[in-house]
């Protein structure tokens, strides 16, 4: 029998803890954990390096691929495994070719997570940055006006981990279209926004990890890259299974998503990705966004009707299952350490200058925690 959200509690059981941190890491699910031993046991009991342990470790790999492409609506084998979304940012980063001329178009510097800044900036490319509002939105008419023949990538967040916001980024993929490669941070959107279409966002290039809305475990990361720009990156890593040496001192790069792959050992974490996975969409990722969206806008309408409580990021449905909000008084790293000390586990974050108490429920939370977050919030600001 397919599960529904209202089940999760077999998989998320009462820790005594309410855990609203999801944007950052997830809980994971028992059937994660309990797939992540079986999986040692297994391995272990057929040998580590064996032909029995490998055919294992191809079936996780492959389940994970087909889990992911059907979630992004691509092929099989554009999917390369990572340890995180900074790997697959710095792939591209690393990878792409660049000249005296190169410019890279990023949304912000001071508004953006530093994995979707560094890397970038770390590249031999004169970084271009785009005129934010107080939400993160830009106009999409300078992003036009800043793209020429030396672009050598444009690479922008699809859901903002500030804000919340949801940017409108099949717009982006329609104007950047064959002037320059176009990478998508999807960190805060995959599993988090529905049943999207992620091919309508015309990327050339996607890097996202396992362990926020999909559930995953800490060290997972998906890289999508494109059949046809694989060629034009060169990989950061090389090893004897991403490469092939000929003529004695010759390599040759493997065909995705080996070329990307080198040194790749985290199997065992590559076992509970599989299962959470496959859990997350039986769920219905349509059914989750659904749920989230109900928890935050019944979080968002309390914090409106508190006096003294400042509300952060968009207030129609450009958003993601991201509430950010400041108490007047109060510094936003004390509250974040009151609520944990109740109990509620949220995360201190900064929207350019100010530090915001960020709130990021998922499916497994419930109206009555919400309930519980906005009583200690009122009792605070009264």
């Amino acid at each position: 029998m397919r599960p529904t959200l209202s089940d999760t509690i077999e998989q998320f059981p009462d820790t005594g803890v309410v855990y609203l941190n999801n944007a950052s890491t997830s809980r994971m699910p028992l059937l994660c954990m309990r797939a992540m031993k079986d999986f040692l046991v297994h391995y272990n009991r057929v040998g580590p390096d064996s032909k029995k342990s490998a055919e294992l470790v191809d079936e996780k790999a492959l389940r994970v691929r087909k889990a992911v492409s059907r979630i992004l609506h691509c092929q099989i084998d554009e999917i390369a495994l990572t340890q995180s979304t900074t790997d697959g940012i710095n792939t591209v980063a690393g990878g792409l070719t660049t000249g005296p001329k190169s410019n890279v178009v990023i949304r912000s510097v001071s508004h953006e997570h530093h994995a979707n800044v560094y890397p970038w900036l770390w590249m031999a490319a004169a970084p271009r940055t785009l005129t934010i509002d107080r939400n993160g939105f830009f106009d999409i008419e300078q992003l036009r006006s800043v793209l020429d023949e030396d672009t050598v990538v444009v690479a922008i967040s699809h859901g903002l981990y500030n804000t919340g916001a949801l940017l409108p980024l099949e717009d982006v993929g329609k104007m950047v279209g064959d002037t320059a490669p176009f990478f998508v941070d999807a960190a805060q959107t995959v599993g988090s926004i529905g049943d999207y279409d992620f091919s309508r966002l015309g990327s050339d290039f996607m890097a996202f990890n396992g362990s926020k809305w999909l559930c995953g475990p800490m060290g997972t990361g998906l890289f999508y890259c494109s059949r046809k720009m694989a060629p034009t990156i060169r990989p950061t890593r090389v090893g004897g299974e991403s490469a092939l040496m000929h003529d004695g001192l010759n390599l040759t790069m493997m065909e995705m998503p080996d070329r990307f792959q080198a040194g790749y050992r985290n199997y065992v974490g590559l076992a509970g990705l599989a299962a959470s996975l496959e859990y997350v969409t039986s769920l219905g990722l349509d059914s989750i966004v659904h749920h989230n969206n109900m928890l935050c806008d019944a979080l968002r309408d309390a914090l409106t009707e508190i006096n003294g409580v400042q509300l952060y990021g968009p207030d129609d449905d450009r958003r993601i299952s991201i509430v950010p909000f400041t108490i007047n008084g109060y510094k936003s790293k004390d509250v974040v350490s009151k609520l944990e000390a109740e109990g509620i586990v949220v995360a201190l974050r900064e929207i350019e200058d100010v530090k915001t108490i960020r709130v990021s429920p998922h499916f497994y939370n419930t109206s009555a925690e919400i309930e519980s977050l906005v009583d200690i919030i009122t009792k605070m600001a009264c």
